[in-house]
């Protein structure tokens, strides 16, 4: 058990929670599975995402990546052949929510192994990913290794 610890504290005070934000826009029911289809799988088909996901709804599955869309999360591209063909992919902004996705992930191998895997024994990140560390923690990576800040905030007084 860890006691007296000090509290994790910002430098910086928040206007506004920045969780509570953050929800509003990943909280919705299925956002994350989602994003996890097309984090992970890359190019990803609607219908793949609809076949990953039981009990998703075309309809539903249609608002939530156009969600996705409007907060610059995803975008659709057509097939280079056939512009009929529409795969979803992160952008830029997205790829911002790889670490997120890790961090449920490490949560669930850890700590609900025995509904992720027939053994039911916990497993590392690394069991699962041996090679894609710095993608899955993007720009935390810096942070996780202990880098300084760059930014030019000071701390309050």
């Amino acid at each position: 058990m860890i006691d007296n610890l000090e509290p994790l504290s910002p430098l910086i005070p928040f206007k506004n929670c920045p969780i509570r934000s953050s929800l509003g826009v990943l909280g919705k029911k299925w956002t994350l599975l989602v994003l996890r289809d097309v984090a992970f799988y890359r190019l990803v088909k609607f219908s793949q995402i609809l076949k990953n996901n039981s009990g998703l709804t075309p309809r539903v599955l249609s608002l939530r990546l156009k969600d996705l869309q409007n907060d610059d999360l995803i975008e659709r591209v057509s097939g280079p052949k056939d512009q009929r063909v529409v795969n979803y992919r992160l952008t830029k902004k997205g790829n911002d929510t790889i670490p997120i996705l890790t961090g449920f992930i490490q949560y669930g191998v850890q700590h609900h192994s025995k509904r992720v895997f027939e053994d039911g024994e916990p497993r590392e990140l690394a069991d699962l990913y041996p090679r894609d560390q710095p993608e899955m923690l993007g720009r935390l990576l810096s942070y996780a290794r202990g880098a300084k800040a760059t930014s030019t905030i000071e701390r309050p007084k």
